[in-house]
C-alpha cells in the first residue's frame, strides 16, 4: 500500500523550461510571447511523443514504461461531438510486473453515438485488507494475479444529453498466487481459482457537462449493470450495479467546485476480484484500489479546482466511503476518510485538458501518489 515513486516526465521538464524562458528581471510583453510560443510547441510535441515513466516501489522494483494520451476530433466537419479520448500505458518492472492498457472514449455523428471501453493485461500484486469494512490497515495481504480484461459499452443518444446502450465484459484471471495462510483460503472466498467470465450489461447516461475531461459546469449521471449468466459458461454467477452522480459548479472565473457520489452493488457468487472496491486514482485517493472491498459500497467526494498562473492550477479534495455486505450495513459508523491536493498542468489548450499530479492521504499513515491525464471525475 505504501509506494515510493519517482516519475520522470518530459512534461514536468517542459514546465520548468517554460519558467526559465522568462526574464527574471522584468515581465515584458515579448517574454510572455516567448512563453506562449514555447508552450504551443511543447503541446504539439506532446500529441506525438509518448511520455516515458520511470518509477520504483518495494513490491515491483524499478518500473519502466511509456504513456500516451490524446484527444482527437473524429471528424473535422463535426463541431458538436465531444473530443474522443485514446489513452495507452505500457510498463514493465524488474520484478516481473507487467501492465498494458488501452482505453477509449469515442464520440461521433454530432454526439449521437459513443463507445466507452478499455482492454488491460496485468501481472501484478493486489493489496487487500480483507473482505468487509471492519478491517485494519495492519492486516494488509499481497496476492499476485494475472488478468486480461476487456470491457466495452456502445451507446446511442435517445434524448438531448441522454444515452442508453449495451455492453460486454470479457475477463480472464489466471495464476492467482496467495499465501497458504491467506484469508481467501481460510474463509473459502470465491475466486481463488480464477477463471474466465463473460458478462452482458446495460447502461444509461445523462451528461450535460461542458467538457467531459475538465468540466466547469453541468451534471453527469451514470447507471451501469453487468450480469454473468450460466448459459455463457461462467464459473461464478453474479451481477453488478454501479451508479455515479456528479455535479460541477463554476462560482467565478475558472474556479470549479466538483461533487461526486457513487454506489456499487454485487449479488450472487461474486469472486473476490470482482467485488465492489474503494480506492485508486479516481475515488478515495490515497487507498490502494481494492484494499477495501465487499458486495456493496457508497462513497462521496468534493473537490475545489482553481487556476494559479498560465497553464498551472491546483486542487484540493475531501472524500469518504465505506463497504458492506448489503445496504443495511452502510451506516455512518465506520466511514473511511480520504483527503489531499494536487497540481495541474495544461497539456492540451484546444480541449482544455490537464496532466494531474495528486497526493492522497488517509488516517493511520495511508498515502498515495498519482499521475494521470484529465480530472479524477
Amino acid at each position: 500500500m505504501y509506494k515510493i515513486r519517482l516519475i520522470l516526465l518530459p512534461l514536468l521538464l517542459y514546465s520548468l523550461q517554460l519558467c526559465s524562458a522568462q526574464d527574471s528581471t522584468a515581465v515584458q510583453s515579448d517574454t510572455l510571447s516567448k512563453f506562449d510560443r514555447v508552450n504551443k510547441k511543447m503541446e504539439a510535441a506532446f500529441k506525438v511523443i509518448p511520455v516515458p515513466i520511470i518509477s520504483y516501489s518495494s513490491e515491483a522494483g524499478n518500473v519502466f514504461g511509456l504513456a500516451k494520451f490524446n484527444l482527437i476530433d473524429l471528424s473535422k466537419n463535426d463541431t458538436v461531438s465531444a473530443a474522443s479520448k485514446i489513452s495507452e500505458v505500457v510498463t514493465f518492472s524488474t520484478k516481473g510486473q507487467v501492465n498494458i492498457s488501452v482505453s477509449t472514449d469515442l464520440n461521433w455523428h454530432q454526439d449521437k453515438y459513443m463507445v466507452l471501453g478499455f482492454i488491460n493485461y496485468k501481472v501484478q500484486p493486489e493489496y487487500i485488507l480483507g473482505i468487509g469494512n471492519d478491517v485494519s490497515i495492519n492486516d494488509v495481504e499481497k496476492i499476485e494475479v494475472t488478468r486480461l480484461k476487456f470491457v466495452n459499452y456502445g451507446l446511442i443518444q435517445v434524448l438531448k444529453d441522454f444515452y442508453v446502450g449495451i455492453g460486454v465484459d470479457l475477463t480472464n484471471y489466471t495464476n492467482i498466487e496467495k499465501d497458504s495462510t491467506s484469508f481467501l483460503i481460510r474463509d473459502q472466498v470465491s475466486g481463488t481459482d480464477g477463471g474466465t467470465s463473460t458478462g452482458i450489461g446495460f447502461t444509461a447516461v445523462y451528461d450535460s457537462r461542458d467538457n467531459r475531461y475538465n468540466a466547469y459546469k453541468g451534471t453527469f449521471i451514470s447507471l451501469r449493470t453487468m450480469t454473468f449468466p450460466s448459459f455463457m459458461g461462467n464459473p461464478y454467477l453474479f451481477s453488478s450495479l454501479d451508479i455515479d452522480v456528479r455535479k460541477y459548479l463554476n462560482p467565478w472565473y475558472k474556479h470549479v467546485i466538483a461533487l461526486q457520489a457513487s454506489t456499487s452493488f454485487r449479488s450472487g457468487d461474486v469472486p473476490f476480484y470482482e467485488l465492489a472496491m474503494l480506492g485508486g486514482e479516481d475515488k478515495m485517493r490515497g487507498y490502494y484500489k481494492g484494499a477495501l472491498r465487499d458486495k456493496t459500497l457508497i462513497d462521496a467526494q468534493v473537490e475545489y479546482r482553481m487556476p494559479v498562473w498560465k497553464l498551472f492550477g491546483i486542487t484540493g479534495w475531501f472524500g469518504t466511503g465505506r463497504v458492506g455486505k448489503n445496504y443495511s450495513d452502510l451506516s455512518l459508523d465506520g466511514l473511511w476518510l480520504s483527503y489531499g491536493g494536487g497540481l495541474r498542468i495544461k497539456v492540451d489548450s484546444e480541449h482544455n485538458t490537464n496532466l494531474r499530479l495528486d497526493f492522497g492521504f488517509g488516517p493511520g499513515g495511508i498515502s498515495g501518489f498519482y499521475i494521470n491525464f484529465a480530472e479524477a471525475f
